[in-house]
């Protein structure tokens, strides 16, 4: 991840000159690039997502807080999160409620563009410029150095505090975007099987103005700022998605499978994780001949680890919430984390956590806290209830593994 993020800082300059051809501050990170420069030409669904640069903020966050490594922070890390910070407080602006609103973006669906107040980006957006206050007020010396004064810093802490999160009290959902859950559905029961992916057979136009998901956007916004939603937002937020999203992208099914896995339908993940695994083993999208699917097959990892292991990082600390499906008797994994080595091991009653090398660390499981030292520890999973009730669009469902894969 080092490598990639200083890539991303090498190419800052080229960033800061297509801001400004934007008209905003800051740095704007290109959607498709080859070195640096925007590649795309103009278009809804990639000169409007922004959101590319809370992305690459959040890749930043997430190696410090794995590595605590100083001298990145002071360099690399400094220098992308003012840059895009500064993209932020110019693309956004305080309504007359005094809420922070980011409108005309588009999100990571690229089913839906130019919409107010994505909830994926705006909630990555207030980490991102959050972050990068306390980055500031952390290192002043180079703050001066980037003519980071006190008031712009203020400002960044303002607009992230008070981030728009619009919610559809109606229907007890987030809406992907302000208004999403008004529009008019998609007429799945007419779109037949052979007219996926929808993008090759219908305008733009068309998908932009209805509720279908290409990929998911309000999904992934529950992984990555998961402490955001409540476990039931979560549920009905999911069932809400997965009943609208096709998934004519390669980048769905892996995301899909750790919401899943979270929100207890653990069949449906397991289904989702075989999509992403086997993507280009069945080729599934009838095109493995032009190249090979690497962000699904990287999904994977996250699908098993962060989906049947239920890893997420809470304040210096790795938190675990493993559950398997029926089809798994056992998974195991390896990381690292602050200089420690562990190996955690699942099985369908209890999970086991090994520290292998480094001090001591705490973890979490299943909200317990446990001490890990020279010995394994091992922890009973608590029982699981009956899985929700999660439906695809007609003809979209994942295929079932367990039926077709028996073995």
């Amino acid at each position: 991840m080092k490598d990639a993020l200083d890539w991303r800082r090498s190419t800052l300059d080229q960033a800061e000159e297509r801001a400004r051809q934007l008209g905003f501050e800051g740095a704007t990170f290109p959607w498709r690039t080859i070195s640096g420069q925007e590649c795309s030409s103009y278009w809804p669904a990639g000169t409007a997502a922004f959101h590319v640069n809370a992305d690459i903020a959040a890749a930043v966050v997430r190696y410090l807080d794995a590595t605590c490594d100083e001298e990145f922070e002071k360099a690399t890390a400094f220098d992308l999160l003012v840059a895009t910070a500064r993209l932020w407080r110019s693309l956004g602006h305080h309504d007359r409620e005094g809420r922070f609103r980011i409108d005309g973006v588009t999100g990571p669906d690229e089913y839906s563009a130019v919409s107010d107040n994505n909830v994926f980006t705006n909630l990555m957006a207030a980490r991102n410029l959050l972050e990068a206050a306390r980055l500031a007020v952390a290192h002043d010396d180079v703050a001066a150095r980037f003519d980071v004064s006190v008031e712009e810093v203020a400002s960044w802490r303002d607009a992230g505090e008070k981030i728009f999160i619009p919610f559809d009290s109606r229907l007890g959902v987030h809406p992907q975007a302000e208004g999403f859950t008004e529009h008019d559905q998609w007429d799945f029961v007419h779109t037949g099987t052979e007219q996926y992916p929808l993008f090759l057979h219908f305008p733009y136009f068309d998908l932009y103005r209805k509720q279908v998901v290409k990929q998911p956007d309000l999904v992934l916004a529950m992984y990555l700022c998961d402490d955001a939603f409540t476990p039931e937002e979560k549920l009905r937020n999911f069932a809400y998605y997965d009943a609208i999203t096709v998934r004519d992208s390669s980048l769905s099914a892996s995301i899909q499978a750790v919401l899943a896995a979270e929100v207890g339908a653990l069949g449906l993940a397991y289904d989702y994780l075989g999509e992403a695994a086997l993507i280009d083993l069945d080729d599934r999208e009838h095109n493995t001949r032009d190249g090979l699917h690497l962000a699904s097959l990287a999904g994977t990892w996250t699908a098993l680890v962060a989906g049947f292991g239920g890893l997420r990082f809470r304040d210096g600390h790795p938190a675990f919430s493993p559950r398997l499906p029926e089809e798994l008797t056992k998974l195991r994994f390896t990381l690292r984390y602050r200089g420690r080595r562990l190996s955690v091991t699942i099985e369908p009653d209890k999970a086991t956590y090994e520290l292998l090398e480094g001090d001591p660390i705490d973890v979490f499981t299943h909200g317990a806290r446990l001490e890990l030292h020279e010995d394994p520890v091992e922890a009973a999973l608590p029982p699981l209830g009956a899985p929700p009730e999660i439906a695809q669009p007609q003809g979209r469902a994942p295929l079932h593994r367990h039926r077709s894969h028996p073995d």
